[in-house]
C-alpha cells in the first residue's frame, strides 16, 4: 500500500497528542504532520518525540488543516485529517484511507454519529448539528452526510481542485460541500469514537467555544450555498 500524509491540526493537546501519534499504524505513520497554532503547553516537543513533523499552523483550525495539506509529502496522493485530542480512533485509519488509496472513492469520512460512541464522547447539539448539516447539503446537491467528522481522508488532487477559503471551524463543512458539488466519488464509515484524552474541547467544552464555532459553520454552509459553482469541477484521480 502506498504511504499517506497524516495532518493533525492542535492547540495545547500536550495530554494526548504522544498517544494519537504512536497509534497510527506504522504503514500509515511515515508522514505525520503536525499544525500547531501556537502551543504553550509542549504539544510540539511531544509530537516530535512522537516521531512527527511540527509546523507553524497559523491562527485558525481550517488555517492550521491548509498548512498542514501544503506541507505533506508531494509524493503522497492521499491526504488524511484527524484531530489531536484521542477522540478519533488512528489505528483504525485503513478504514477511510484505502479506499481513496484503491481508487474507489475520493473523499472518504468517518461517521461517528453511526458508529459506537463512548458515553460523553459528542454531546446532543453536535449530534444535530452533523444532522442537520448533512440535509442541507443533500437537499443542495443530492450528497448524503450525518457528521462533519474531523477524521478524513481525500485525493490531494481532488482536495487542490475543491480551492477551500475558510480557515476556522468552517474547514470541514465548506470541504463537505464542495466535494459534493464537484461531484466527487464519497463515502462515509462509521467508526467508534472516544472521549478525548485530556484537557477540554476548543468546541464543546464552553458555551462561547460552542457560539463561536456554531456561527462559522452556519455563516461558511450560507457563504458557500450562495456561491457560483466553479467553472470548472474539482479533478478526479
Amino acid at each position: 500500500m502506498e504511504p499517506v500524509s497524516v495532518v493533525i491540526p492542535t492547540l495545547n493537546e500536550a495530554g494526548s497528542i504522544g498517544r494519537v501519534i504512536r497509534e497510527i499504524p506504522a504503514a500509515y505513520a511515515g508522514d505525520v504532520i503536525v499544525a500547531d497554532s501556537g502551543s504553550r503547553d509542549g504539544t510540539a516537543r511531544i509530537a516530535r518525540e512522537a516521531g512527527a513533523r511540527v509546523i507553524d499552523g497559523g491562527h485558525g483550525y481550517g488555517r492550521a488543516c491548509a498548512r498542514g495539506a501544503e506541507a505533506a509529502d508531494p509524493a503522497h496522493r492521499v491526504i488524511v485529517f484527524m484531530d489531536g485530542d484521542g477522540a478519533d480512533r488512528g489505528d483504525l485509519i485503513a478504514r477511510i484511507a484505502d479506499p481513496v488509496l484503491r481508487g474507489e472513492q475520493d473523499f472518504v469520512l468517518a461517521s461517528r454519529t453511526r458508529g459506537d460512541r463512548e458515553p460523553g464522547a459528542m454531546l446532543w447539539h453536535q449530534v444535530l448539528a452533523g444532522r442537520l448539516a448533512g440535509f442541507g447539503i443533500g437537499a443542495l446537491y443530492g450528497a448524503r452526510y450525518s457528521d462533519m467528522c474531523a477524521f478524513r481522508a481525500i485525493d490531494r488532487a481532488a482536495l487542490q481542485g475543491l480551492a477551500l477559503r475558510e480557515m476556522t471551524y468552517g474547514w470541514n463543512i465548506e470541504m463537505q460541500m464542495q466535494a459534493a458539488r464537484a461531484g466527487l466519488r464519497i463515502d462515509e464509515v462509521p467508526l467508534p469514537y472516544r472521549c478525548r484524552t485530556a484537557g477540554a474541547s476548543k468546541v464543546a467544552g464552553s458555551f462561547r467555544g460552542t457560539l463561536r464555532a456554531g456561527t462559522k459553520i452556519v455563516t461558511t454552509f450560507l457563504r458557500v450555498a450562495a456561491t457560483a459553482a466553479p467553472a470548472h469541477p474539482a479533478p478526479r484521480p
